[in-house]
């Protein structure tokens, strides 16, 4: 199935308002997307509105976004104090240097050093095979979403809910192969101005031809509900 194929049924099905995005980790010389000095978190808004985008080191304008997208490594020494500082007393999301310390070390390591660039576009733009596709969907789409991704095999995923957005929705389903949900952050929804009803779902590509398979015979998807008599109410 097409990139475009998918990326249309998904939407049909879905009502998605924005685009499903293809996003894929490579070292691949590539043509199509811009290439400009841009945040990881405005490119998700911008790519979900159909804008396909390159990101490197150099093009990723966010410490923190190089970082958990794999372009920087660890900080430490009086970085790593500048980055405390800000974030106990600049943007007040975490309360504490050991609070802070437990969001950065329980939560799955970066993608340090995986890929040269970041690919980020609409799927129905996709070139190259993505990496995993994300989803900005409502609470309702959301629930349908996880249904039919979790259809065939009933496996709950297991979650990263809190930490930057770039975090959360990219890095790590890149690193652990598990779908996620994720609010993201409270700077990245507020800055770049996200709906108050957005969602963050990440899913690996490699399950998306699943999720897709489930459409046809789950009720999240287009199947009918059938009650049974002696479960209807009298």
């Amino acid at each position: 199935m097409e990139y475009k194929e998918q990326s249309d049924i998904l939407k049909k099905v879905l009502g998605l308002q924005k685009e499903p995005l293809a996003i894929t980790f490579t070292n691949q010389e590539v043509s199509k997307g811009k290439y400009e000095k841009i945040s990881i978190c405005k490119a998700i808004k911008l790519a979900a509105e159909g804008d396909c985008f390159l990101i490197d080191e150099q093009a990723s304008t966010c410490p923190g976004g190089s970082r958990y997208c794999g372009f920087s490594g660890e900080i430490t020494g009086e970085k790593k104090r500048r980055l405390q500082n800000f974030l106990t007393k600049g943007e007040k999301l975490t309360n504490s240097l050991v609070s802070f310390e437990r969001m950065q070390k329980l939560s799955v390591a970066p993608p340090t050093g995986l890929a040269e660039r970041i690919i980020m576009c609409p799927l129905e733009k996709a070139e190259l095979r993505p990496d995993m596709i994300l989803f900005l969907s409502n609470p309702e789409q959301t629930c349908r979403i996880i249904t039919l991704d979790t259809y065939w095999d009933g496996l709950n995923p297991t979650q990263q809910l809190i930490g930057a957005l770039c975090h959360t929705a990219i890095s790590y389903t890149i690193m652990t192969g598990n779908t996620n949900i994720s609010m993201g952050d409270w700077t990245a929804r507020s800055h770049q101005q996200f709906e108050s009803d957005v969602v963050f779902v990440s899913v690996p590509y490699e399950r998306l031809n699943n999720l897709i398979a489930a459409i046809p015979k789950c009720s999240a998807g287009e199947a009918a509900i059938q009650i049974p008599e002696d479960f209807q109410p009298d």
